[in-house]
């Protein structure tokens, strides 16, 4: 595969409208326009080196032929707008447009990731209507408590995300005393085979609520979910400030009876019922030479221990060396209809978080190298990402990065289908 082409002309195009641009203030830019248009275009190149000895590897390149390495292309669009219609009504729309290419084939993607209308009914309170992506909880990698939104990427956690259709309503009041701000959202979620169909078993409705609390400078939130498509949860987090330097946080949250499928070595399957309890403890602190580091340690309640886990890449393995003997495709078919709940992110119970990023070293302004390190506590495997990203181009943001994954055989991050990708990003604003 070629490079990716359009990453030249997006810098040229970048640069010519950087030096054609001057500087003059318009106090019209800060008023309240009836109509805006913002967003952004995306380029991205990757190239990937495979795991070729990794489990999900072989489930994923059975059938085809053998490959060391995948060149991959992604284009995306998101566009918002907003449409301010009176002074107590606005709708809201965010589009994604995706098309990616590489050595195996094409694929595109078009939805909405919002599509709302919101009503401030009065002072203090909202009414949103529509497809919403909420953010529920103060984690920066990992979120126990994000009951009504799709998971996080750890690798990516500020990406803004798909929502669901949803029927929401705030309702905020404030005070002079030590509980300063107290607010209430409550949120319905409809479940059928056409609307919201990932998010639960379809034929419910169901009810999420969030109680927001600003008391002695310390954000308190206490929630709690149910209606049938998923099990009943509740949980709560925090989040303070201990100072300028140093911010501290937390989640915690229950899921009642929850089934969790599990596989043996021998390919047998069950499930067992549980109500686990996951949780988060993280901090941020900004050094006096803007260096930001957040560290975070989760607790995944749902996830699998190391034997567990062991159990289904020697399953997985045994199955495709069948397959190779035999040509008997149904221990492989069982062990890919398995691979979802094991091969999501970040699978097992314990893992540790910390981000490290430099805002202009050497004075070399518009420039923040990072790196980001998660580490599975139960395997002792690893995914190091180091990354440069410079935004002194106007409306321009460049970032090259790298992922190298570290374990051995029966680990979380050994047995993933990459073990290295590097990747070049361009993002241009409008």
């Amino acid at each position: 595969m070629t490079p990716a082409r359009w990453l030249p002309g997006l810098l040229v195009l970048a640069a010519i409208a950087a030096r054609s641009e001057e500087f003059k203030f318009d106090a019209s830019e800060y008023e309240k326009k009836t109509f805006e248009f913002t967003g952004y275009v995306e380029g991205k190149a990757e190239r990937l080196r495979l795991n070729r000895d990794g489990a999900f590897y072989k489930l994923a390149f059975l059938d085809q032929p053998q490959r060391d390495a995948l060149e991959r292309e992604t284009l995306t669009l998101k566009p918002s707008a907003k449409l301010r219609l009176g002074e107590s009504v606005t709708a809201y729309a965010r589009a994604h447009a995706e098309t990616q290419r590489d050595d195996l084939g094409e694929s595109r993607a078009n939805r909405f990731d919002e599509a709302f209308v919101s009503w401030k009914a009065a002072p203090g309170t909202t009414v949103d209507a529509g497809k919403l992506a909420m953010k529920w909880g103060k984690g920066y990698a990992w979120n126990p408590v994000g009951f009504v939104e799709r998971t996080k990427d750890p690798n990516d956690p500020e990406l803004a995300r798909e929502g669901f259709t949803v029927l929401a309503a705030d309702l905020i009041r404030s005070s002079d005393g030590p509980l300063q701000t107290a607010a209430l959202t409550t949120v319905l979620v409809p479940v059928s085979s056409r609307v919201n169909g990932d998010f639960g078993e379809p034929g419910h409705v169901n009810i999420a609520a969030k109680l927001y609390l600003l008391y002695r400078d310390t954000d308190i939130d206490v929630m709690a979910a149910d209606g049938g498509s998923r099990p009943g949860r509740y949980g709560f987090d925090f989040s303070r400030n201990l100072g300028s330097e140093i911010e501290v946080h937390g989640e915690w949250a229950r899921v009642r009876d929850a089934q969790r499928p599990l596989v043996d070595a021998q390919g047998r399957v069950s499930s067992d019922l549980r109500s686990p309890v996951s949780w988060l403890a993280g901090a941020r602190y900004l050094s006096a030479r803007d260096t930001t580091y957040i560290l975070e340690y989760y607790r995944n309640g749902a996830g699998y221990d190391d034997a567990q886990s062991r159990d289904f890449y020697d399953f997985t393995d045994a199955a495709v060396q069948r397959f190779r003997a035999t040509g008997d495709r149904s221990p492989v078919d069982r062990a890919a209809a398995l691979a979802a709940p094991y091969g999501r992110p970040n699978p097992n119970g314990r893992y540790l978080y910390l981000r490290i990023s430099q805002k202009e070293p050497f004075d070399v302004l518009y420039f923040t190298p990072a790196i980001t390190v998660i580490a599975n506590l139960e395997d002792r495997s690893r995914s190091v990402a180091p990354e440069l990203l410079y935004t002194g181009i106007r409306n321009l943001e460049l970032r090259l990065r790298a992922f190298v994954l570290g374990g051995g055989r029966g680990t979380d991050f050994g047995e993933k289908q990459t073990a290295r990708r590097i990747e070049l990003l361009a993002r241009l604003y409008f």
